[in-house]
């Protein structure tokens, strides 16, 4: 695998209980060093290629979720990190929560756990370098362009047969 730059990634924290979020951060410190492969983190969305989410989406922060997404430059790449990312977790039947980042928005990589541990989160994050690596070459081509989080809608709500985009979503066990 070639990685091309050094990735910038923005982690959000949707409605969870904080444990992603505690071991999001421990990917950062000494013992685990997620710089070591080149991952700077930002606060900046027109900064960042990655976009880590953690917790599930309610309906106070879908339109915060899809705004930050739209903000990110081409070509970029979405984690749902966590089981509640992945779909709304233990608190999928609350009546406020929509689902996991994917009621929104795209999601490349899926990384489940309760909460997620720093060697699947990496990993996470490497099998997103490559994807974003792909939609890199494919974007130089002119063969790729990212759905907007509207046009994402229009597509799994039915409105429109085909959006000009395959976003794909990779899957790890991690």
């Amino acid at each position: 695998m070639r990685i091309s730059k050094s990735p910038w990634l923005l982690h959000y924290d949707g409605s969870s209980c904080n444990g992603c979020d505690i071991e999001v951060l421990a990917t950062t410190a000494p013992r685990f060093d997620i710089e070591r492969f080149g991952i700077i983190n930002t606060g900046n969305p027109r900064h960042a290629d990655i976009f880590l989410c953690t917790g599930g989406v309610n309906s106070q922060n879908q339109d915060v979720v899809r705004q930050i997404y739209d903000q990110m430059p081409d070509p970029k790449v979405v984690l749902a990190c966590g089981i509640c990312a992945c779909d709304g977790g233990i608190f999928k039947d609350c009546y406020n929560i929509l689902g996991g980042t994917d009621t929104v928005i795209p999601v490349d990589v899926y990384v489940p756990g309760c909460a997620v541990r720093p060697e699947a989160l990496i990993d996470g994050v490497v099998k997103a370098l490559k994807i974003l690596d792909e939609k890199n070459e494919k974007m130089k081509r002119g063969e790729y362009r990212s759905l907007t989080s509207s046009e994402y809608a229009a597509k799994i709500n039915g409105d429109v047969k085909e959006a000009g985009d395959s976003e794909g979503e990779e899957k790890t066990d991690a």
